[in-house]
């Protein structure tokens, strides 16, 4: 008996292998057509050979943007990208085997951070399944408990064409349900990859997708709910702290209630509540630093909103609270990290903070807690910018300040994990008009380029803050850039290594050597010229005084730009301790200074 085994086909013959990639090119146009129809704009392919037949529908049909991204990792965070800016999934496609592994800590950044997503992984037959064949891994189920929801339909067969429109339905409404995330279809397909599709199957009149999704938004709230959370607040000294990830009008609603309630608000730059409003309560951080303020500060109840922010220092005031805290969680899922909630609300969080104005309105809490609060941040505000205005070559904090403060209204602003979003959220000053985007889901600074990309491609103008490590670690998000038409400038802060540790006790209890080794990571690579291989316009700002001017212009000018920032870990350490002590002194009494 030979030891040689014919190849297998699904039915023998060139008539057969023909039906085959007509039935998958079949199978992709519909796919296709019925994402196009559900609002789907945006596609980013990772070329492969095995996704050939979906690839080609995306490009045949016209409707959705595709994007093409030599790296799969990249690939998958400008997906995320998109999402995250605008709230529709983009489709994700790969070849099989470790690129379909690529893509998952895009995923699991998706399903952490609620931001839509439809990845689909293409895979080889089932005959070529658990026999050694090349670039074959086992994908059903890779991404685990990380997706809204997965489907593995199998090689297509025209004989299942009635179930390929609610298949891509399916997808696309899992992925935007009440808690949007990512969906993984894994397809199989057998060669030839290259087919003639045939007449699709029916859908909807009027272009209309193949399922209407039916929204059925609470009106209001609970009677007995709102009852208890009106006991809980009414008259009482409540801190409102806000962060990302809360439904659309949840900013607005947040200060409607404050301001009727006399309460002061915490918010983070992600959640769109950090804003000029009486509420809003300027460099909170700083103030929570200060043991002073916060004992004559204590509150009765913290009313917590959306994500958790970056904020350690407020981390470690909610778990040493002895307030009541309610929390409002982000459409991602309950944010309790310091399991100290008393009540935890699954309403909607617009339509809860509505529904309690009117009867909070005369149960205020007492005249003067929200404004010590509010001029206690205006205090911290003028020291911060006083300290500042000092230094004449950048520091970071004068950094994260400036490029906030020089983005014109309708720009949208990434900023990466470690100490920009932190810089940010500590000594930016409060603004309207800047939609502040980060990947604060698993808050890695993985794919924070492809990210900013994936942003840009909604078609605003766009900023990236970041570190050199982020940048360094997302370098291959720079492929093809300058050929995607955005408008896009990274300000990358350049200390030659992760910054973040020096303020951690590693850096005094390591011996130097030890800790620039494990943590400092000094890579010695210049910036400049890796973005100028890349052919990207370049520039270095060497003056404090010059980076949000440079930034405007930049912005002004538009397409795609890198600006380097060159700063000093050490003197970084510094200018925190400079910044904290001028709070801390202008927060004195008189008779104290």
């Amino acid at each position: 008996m030979s030891g040689i085994m014919a190849p297998m086909t699904s039915g023998g013959g060139e008539e057969a292998l023909h039906a085959a990639a007509a039935a998958a090119a079949t199978f992709c146009e519909t796919l296709v057509d019925e994402w196009a129809r559900g609002g789907v704009t945006t596609a980013v392919v990772a070329p492969g050979s095995r996704s050939t037949p979906l690839a080609v529908a995306l490009v045949r049909d016209g409707r959705i943007r595709v994007e093409v991204v030599l790296d799969e990792r990249s690939a998958s965070f400008m997906a995320l990208g998109t999402g995250l800016a605008t709230g529709r999934p983009a489709v994700l496609l790969c070849t099989s085997g470790t690129a379909a592994a690529q893509f998952h800590a895009a995923v699991v950044e998706s399903d952490q951070a609620a931001v839509p997503l439809i990845v689909c992984t293409a895979d080889r037959p089932p005959e070529l399944q658990g026999v050694g064949a090349p670039q074959t891994i086992d994908q059903v189920g890779l991404y685990g408990r990380s997706v809204r929801w997965a489907a593995s339909p199998g090689v297509p067969d025209l004989a299942m064409a009635g179930s390929w429109r609610s298949l891509a339905s399916h997808a696309r409404l899992a992925a935007t349900g009440d808690r949007p995330g990512p969906v993984h279809l894994n397809l199989a397909f057998r060669e030839p990859l290259l087919g003639v599709a045939l007449p699709l199957p029916s859908g909807r009149p009027e272009g209309r997708p193949w399922h209407q999704r039916m929204v059925s938004a609470a009106s209001t709230v609970d009677r007995d709910l709102l009852d208890d959370l009106v006991n809980r607040l009414a008259g009482r000294r409540v801190v409102v702290v806000v962060g990302g990830g809360s439904a659309a009008g949840t900013a607005d609603a947040v200060h409607g209630l404050a301001e009727a309630a006399n309460w002061p608000v915490l918010a983070d730059s992600r959640s769109g509540a950090y804003n000029e409003r009486p509420s809003t309560v300027a460099h909170w951080d700083a103030l929570l630093r200060l043991p002073d303020f916060v004992e004559r500060h204590q509150p009765d109840v913290v009313l917590r909103i959306g994500a958790p922010p970056a904020s350690k220092v407020l981390a470690e005031w909610l778990a040493q609270s002895t307030a009541d805290q309610v929390v409002l969680p982000p459409t991602s899922g309950l944010a309790d990290p310091q399991r100290r909630a008393a009540l935890v609300v699954s309403a909607p969080a617009p339509t809860t903070l509505d529904a309690l104005r009117s009867p909070l309105s005369s149960r205020r809490a007492e005249p003067g807690w929200r404004n010590s609060w509010v001029s206690a941040g205006a205090l911290a505000a003028t020291a911060i910018s006083q300290v500042l205005a000092r230094y004449v070559e950048p520091v970071e904090p004068g950094v994260a300040r400036s490029v906030l403060q020089a983005l014109p209204d309708g720009t949208d602003l990434v900023v990466s994990s470690s100490m920009p979003v932190r810089d940010l959220e500590w000594f930016g000053a409060p603004r309207q008009g800047v939609r502040v985007l980060a990947n604060r889901g698993a808050n890695g600074i993985d794919g924070v380029v492809s990210t900013a990309v994936g942003v840009a491609l909604a078609g605003r103008p766009t900023v990236a803050l970041l570190g050199d490590l982020a940048f360094l670690h997302d370098a291959n998000g720079l492929l093809r850039l300058r050929e995607r038409k955005v408008d896009l400038t990274f300000v990358v802060v350049d200390n030659d290594g992760g910054g973040i540790f020096s303020f951690l006790t590693q850096r005094a209890d390591l011996e130097p050597e030890q800790f620039e080794l494990l943590f400092g990571t000094p890579h010695g690579v210049d910036l400049l010229t890796l973005a100028a291989l890349h052919d990207l316009r370049v520039g270095e700002i060497t003056e404090q005084a010059s980076v949000a001017r440079t930034v405007a212009t930049a912005v002004h000018e538009g397409g795609v730009r890198v600006l380097v920032v060159r700063t000093d870990r050490e003197a970084n350490v510094e200018v925190h301790a400079t910044l904290d002590a001028a709070v801390a002194e202008a927060l004195l009494p008189d008779d104290e200074r």
